[in-house]
């Protein structure tokens, strides 16, 4: 039996984290804190798809025993735990007779955050002794991150100060052999991926014509037989409405190019032209193409023609793709940039098919720092992704600084070991304030350089860090950030939507603002109330589906409609401080309320009662109400409201509101919501969580970060997603079920009106696992490059040709768009960006067979170095083709960077 031991080194916290320090005693916290923890799934099918069972293992390398009192367990996990007595008749949950008792930490039993604490009856955990508690939790849990996360231990006495709490170390175990731990119930069928599946699906490899190495591929592409050189001397003559996109070029040549690169007005005479051409027309269908160009590079020179800016901007991006991948990796070194450039001749035609390409990305569960996302927002330019989604606020945290409501981002944008929360949001998804101290946590679990690993976390996948405090759960933008951010973004023609996410979803803002509440109250009355957004009486009840009961803002308040005109307001003034940015729309959320077969949304709100609008309300025609309201609020400003489409589950009109359907997945019933809307007349943008849900691992490897609830999405399953066709991708549920066609037959189809009403798609990567840059782009990429092709490109063949497209694309990021992105120099015109080069996009790990003793490899992205060792890692030997092997062959796939795969192992 094979076993995936992580991190399988116990750490004694006392002095690693802090250097040499005095010996501790058997009386002193540190040696106390001695513990390790390893966590591992059990069995996953013993609750019927409706619970699972776990073993949690401490272990006491300290002096001193854990006795029966003056200790707790901190910790954040995102299940139920089950109460005692729960379960069925195979296993219940016994916590009590293991002398434990596991609850909510916080004092408002709210979230993913839990404390385990010992009972009278605990048996003594003496120094060396190891010991494992079973538990059950609902759901399942078939991955690494799936695990706990962030365990710290208190001791009774100690003063509430820094270094109150004590991290422990996590380790995770996984028997990927067992079909209990990687199965969620019996109807899964979906197989862990082996060598053996992966190289039964890899593409062989293919030359490629010049267009199938641009992404997204361009509508027409006629090459030349010749080529044009760039050297020496190069002037960028531009019109005068494109001087910045000019500047972004010459920057963008500068990185790649030693030459002397400079702007002027065209005069006709420029070896590379910018000019615009209202009337450009590319499909020839008699009207403008917003967004097209013509690219033509012949006869030593470069000539761009956009049918506006944005145009002439994506005609650079591809200008950019079509300079040779040596150029860009030599300039990655110093002293590396080359003299000359060598482009093919050729004449390029392009323009969109969705008006709406966009990508969201949350960082209210986990902070991305302005830096980041100015990098992240270049990268999705280049690959001509218009519209940017920021989902700044949540449960977890609110990330944007609101003049005037300070408490929003002193209190509400930190998190930290403050159980109270008397000046802090609680841990939440292992993550605290950011290891920078702040709040009462100390002696971390040590970083791998500290106890002599010979690499940093490579976030190739899974790594113990992501379980062990890495990330920022607190952060948040300035408003200058802000308005750099949006500067940015502008510059490069992005749209950025600012979703402020309510009335679920709004811990975060509802805790900050009683704690200003609590602030003022003695003080001036007035002020604390002026934005409070719950109702202290209220008595309702509810659970919402990520464990919080206090997530709702009071649609009865008026203070609730003060705070959210407020907001608005001040987000408009940071698109007003900014040239040119634009504040096409609002994100108003409204996903996500908990049933109300089982919950209370606001009936048991006194103030409900005493407002005469809202009286006689029931809970559902409470939310229209303060949807219809918000609304209002939103479109005062000029800009449309957007949001989820749960906004219109219950019967409510919002006229211009584009819907954002998102909750598609395969037998939950809401498939077709998005060409319903579009056939009522809504404006609609796809966020189909089975095929756009970034955040979803990429398949079922235990070593794959994410989450599974909707689907696995990998590579194809954004590439190959139909928006005019969903049901042509619904062939097989989240558990790898064949669904049968006539299963739609009855689901509404898109009307010839309807599709026009489709304004695009986008990707969206939540952040629950989301912890460090690193984490972004793997999850990001190259999955999001699917998305760019099919929101450019969203008319597909029929299903019978997709092979040889998927096949085409794949070769196309093998060979040439991925060796591109590993080397990536994000284009830096203002000098704002620190040097950090390459994107960390996901690299597949190899195929593999073994055929009559001889190996067999392949790997999805042909291009890429495939690496073998018959020696268990001691020696790699470069696969170039069927080679004898015997015994364990261990196989890698290395990225033109020198970056490598996880590894793969072939018994």
């Amino acid at each position: 039996m094979k076993r995936l031991l992580l991190w399988p080194l116990m750490v004694v916290l006392a002095s690693a984290c802090r250097g040499p320090q005095p010996k501790p005693s058997a009386e002193t916290p540190q040696a106390r804190t001695a513990l390790s923890i390893q966590w591992r799934p059990v069995d996953n099918l013993v609750g019927r798809g409706r619970f699972f069972h776990s073993a949690l293992t401490l272990e006491n390398q300290g002096p001193v025993a854990l006795g029966s009192s003056g200790w707790k367990l901190y910790f954040s996990f995102s299940r139920r735990f089950l109460k005692d007595g729960e379960g069925n008749v195979d296993l219940v949950q016994a916590l009590e007779k293991q002398g434990i008792r596991i609850s909510k930490a916080d004092l408002a039993g709210s979230g993913d955050y839990h404390v385990l604490e010992p009972l009278a009856g605990f048996q003594p955990l003496l120094p060396g002794e190891r010991r494992t508690f079973d538990l059950l939790a609902n759901y399942q849990a078939i991955l690494k991150t799936d695990a706990p996360a962030g365990f710290h231990v208190v001791f009774s006495g100690e003063p509430s100060r820094r270094g109150v709490a004590f991290a422990v170390p996590l380790t995770v175990e996984f028997d990927v052999s067992d079909r209990k731990q990687t199965t969620r119930f019996g109807g899964d069928v979906l197989p862990v991926p082996t060598p053996e599946l992966r190289h039964a699906e890899n593409p062989a490899f293919q030359s490629l014509a010049l267009a199938a190495r641009l992404l997204p591929v361009p509508r027409r592409v006629k090459e030349g037989a010749g080529r044009v050189t760039l050297r020496g001397d190069i002037d960028i003559g531009h019109a005068p409405a494109l001087a910045g996109e000019a500047a972004y070029l010459a920057s963008a040549l500068r990185d790649v190019l030693a030459a002397s690169i400079t702007t002027r007005p065209d005069g006709g005479d420029a070896r590379i032209s910018l000019r615009l051409d209202a009337t450009l027309d590319i499909d020839g269908d008699g009207a403008r193409d917003a967004e097209g160009y013509l690219l033509e590079v012949k006869n030593g020179r470069v000539s761009i023609i956009g049918a506006d800016a944005a145009g002439a901007f994506y005609g650079i991006q591809t200008l950019r793709q079509l300079v040779p991948t040596e150029a860009y990796a030599a300039a990655v070194r110093p002293g590396g940039r080359q003299s000359e450039l060598s482009l093919p001749e050729v004449s390029i035609a392009d323009a969109p098919g969705f008006v709406y390409r966009g990508m969201h990305l949350d960082v209210a569960r986990h902070f991305q720092s302005k830096e980041t996302i100015k990098k992240l927002l270049d990268v999705l330019a280049h690959f001509k992704i218009n519209t940017f989604h920021f989902h700044l606020t949540d449960d977890e945290g609110w990330r944007i600084e609101i003049p005037g409501i300070p408490e929003l981002t002193s209190y509400g944008a930190r998190r930290g070991f403050d159980p109270a929360e008397a000046g802090m949001l609680h841990m939440a998804m292992g993550s605290g304030d950011n290891r920078e101290g702040g709040d009462p946590l100390d002696l971390e679990p040590v970083r791998r350089e500290e106890v002599g690993r010979a690499l940093p976390p490579a976030y190739q996948g899974f790594e113990p860090e992501m379980l062990n405090f890495v990330g920022k759960g607190s952060g948040f933008y300035t408003a200058r950030d802000f308005e750099e951010i949006l500067a940015y973004a502008t510059e490069r023609h992005i749209d950025v939507i600012p979703e402020i996410d309510v009335p679920g979803h709004s811990r975060a803002a509802v805790r900050a603002m009683e704690y200003r509440h609590r602030v003022f109250q003695g003080s001036d009355p007035l002020r604390a109330s002026e934005y409070r957004l719950s109702d202290p009486e209220d008595t309702s009840e509810h659970l919402s589906v990520q464990s919080y009961t206090d997530n709702f803002l009071n649609p009865c308040l008026e203070s609730t409609y003060a705070f959210l005109d407020k907001v608005v307001r001040e987000l408009k003034a940071r698109y007003d401080a900014v040239p040119g940015a634009r504040l096409v729309a609002i994100h108003g959320g409204g996903d996500e309320l908990p049933s109300l077969r089982s919950n209370v949304w606001w009936q048991g709100s006194p103030q409900c009662k005493r407002n005469s609008a809202t009286r006689d309300l029931s809970d559902v025609q409470l939310f229209n109400h303060f949807l219809t309201r918000w609304h209002r609020i939103i479109t005062s400003t000029g800009a449309r409201m957007t949001g989820w489409d749960d906004v219109l589950h219950h019967g409510l009109a919002l006229e211009g509101f584009i819907p954002m359907p998102w909750s598609n997945v395969w037998g939950w019933g809401r498939e077709g919501d998005a060409y319903t809307y579009a056939n009522q007349g809504y404006q609609v943008v796809l966020a189909h969580a089975t095929n756009l849900y970034l955040d979803m691992a990429y398949d079922k490897d235990p070593d794959e970060p994410g989450a599974a609830w909707a689907n696995f999405v990998d590579d194809q399953r954004t590439f190959e997603y139909r928006p005019f066709d969903i049901f042509s991708n619904a062939t097989e549920d989240a558990m790898g079920r064949p669904i049968a066609p006539s299963t739609w037959k009855d689901k509404e189809r898109l009307s010839a009106a309807g599709k026009k009403n489709v304004l695009g798609m986008q990707g969206l990567l939540w952040a629950e696992n989301v912890k460090t840059p690193q984490v972004l782009e793997y999850l990001a990429f190259p999955r999001m490059l699917g998305v760019a092709e099919r929101a450019w490109n969203p008319e597909l063949p029929p299903v019978s040709e997709m092979p040889a497209l998927w096949a085409r694309y794949t070769n196309s990021l093998g060979q040439y768009v991925l060796p591109r992105l590993g080397v990536y120099r994000a284009v830096d015109v203002r000098g704002e960006l620190p040097e950090r080069l390459g994107v960390n996009y996901r690299i597949p790990l190899p195929g593999a067979r073994r055929v009559e003793g001889r190996l067999e490899a392949n790997v999805l992205f042909p291009g890429f170095v495939l690496e073998y060792s018959t020696d268990a890692g001691g020696t790699w030997s470069v696969y170039s083709g069927p080679v004898p092997v015997s015994g364990k062959v261990l196989l890698r796939t290395r990225a033109g960077d020198g970056r490598f795969s996880r590894t793969a192992e072939l018994d």
